[in-house]
């Protein structure tokens, strides 16, 4: 019984190993042709998504948002609610002009939210810097805008 279970398992141990060859001389082949396997398959699309895949996009190009975080410093609704938010949006940027402010109007209350944190990590760090300034301060998810992108010439001057 041992004999015939070890003759099942070396059969079935080959079989894989030459499938895994075959995949490797495929892959190999089509690399060396400069052709890649996705290049041979033909895909059969409804032409609607291709329509909703331009719509997506240019949505994205329209919003230029993403989900992350932002620390939320000050919510009010009382009569001086708006002139308040801008004293402390003032505030703010003198103590911590690096860092961008938002002042919304979410019916009833003026709320101020700073940063622009992608990861909850980001914004806790964030929200520890200003919390000696802000001790009510609290992180909230929100829609950020993308973070600055460096390019080339930009990393060069500032490493220099």
């Amino acid at each position: 019984m041992k004999v015939i279970i070890a003759g099942i398992v070396f059969i079935l141990l080959q079989i894989v190993s030459y499938a895994q060859e075959s995949v490797r001389e495929i892959a190999d082949n089509s690399l060396f042709q400069k052709k890649f396997i996705l290049n041979r398959i033909n895909v059969n699309e409804d032409i609607e998504i291709d329509s909703l895949l331009m719509k997506y996009i240019a949505y994205n190009n329209k919003n230029r948002t993403t989900k992350g975080y932002r620390v939320e410093i000050y919510f009010n609704s009382g009569m001086n609610a708006k002139k308040e938010a801008l004293r402390v949006k003032t505030q703010f940027l003198d103590s911590f002009p690096d860092i961008h402010v938002y002042v919304s109007y979410q019916s009833p209350d003026f709320i101020i939210r700073v940063g622009d944190c992608r990861v909850k990590g980001d914004a806790l760090r964030l929200k520890n810097l200003i919390c000696m300034e802000y001790p009510n301060a609290f992180i909230v998810p929100d829609l950020i805008q993308f973070p600055k992108l460096y390019t080339k010439e930009e990393s060069t001057i500032e490493n220099e």
